[in-house]
């Protein structure tokens, strides 16, 4: 991570990194005392245990979580989970408590906070205005939103 700061990248992005986030945090913590200080994006299905989150407070920066579903029929039919709702809507307001809406730097480059994707299920356009209806009364009406389609 200290090698590619040096080289000028904007962030460290972890993906899908949920099994790895006792290594990520040790790792963080190690390398911010060695002098790192670009950000740290934890880009995840948004389907998260909140106790995991909760021990990377301080550690991760970014957040960039999807929200897939608005209702578990649709996350059950699609993806086989039967509580997605409950657990990806607690996630994503623990997401937010620690990183608050999305902070840019004077570059353009985020700099801390959480975009959140939703990507349009064709036929399914309840499940998007019922997703976006969340965002928007449960996190922030500034929340920063990246809308994907097929």
């Amino acid at each position: 991570m200290l090698r590619l700061q040096d080289r000028g990248v904007y962030n460290i992005n972890f993906v899908t990194p949920t099994h790895y986030s006792a290594h990520i945090a040790k790792t963080v913590y190690l390398s911010r005392k060695k002098g790192l200080i670009m950000p740290i994006l934890y880009n995840c299905s948004g389907y998260e245990n909140v106790e995991i989150l909760k021990l990377l407070e301080e550690i991760i920066d970014i957040y960039l979580p999807d929200i897939k579903y608005s209702s578990d029929e649709l996350a059950f039919k699609y993806s086989g989970i039967k509580d997605y709702v409950e657990v990806n809507q607690l996630a994503l307001k623990e997401m937010k408590r620690q990183v608050g809406n999305l902070i840019v730097g004077k570059n353009g480059v985020a700099k801390k906070g959480i975009i959140v994707r939703h990507l349009v299920l064709p036929g399914n356009i309840e499940n998007s205005k019922k997703s976006l209806d969340f965002i928007a009364k449960e996190l922030s009406t500034d929340t920063f939103i990246s809308l994907m389609a097929l």
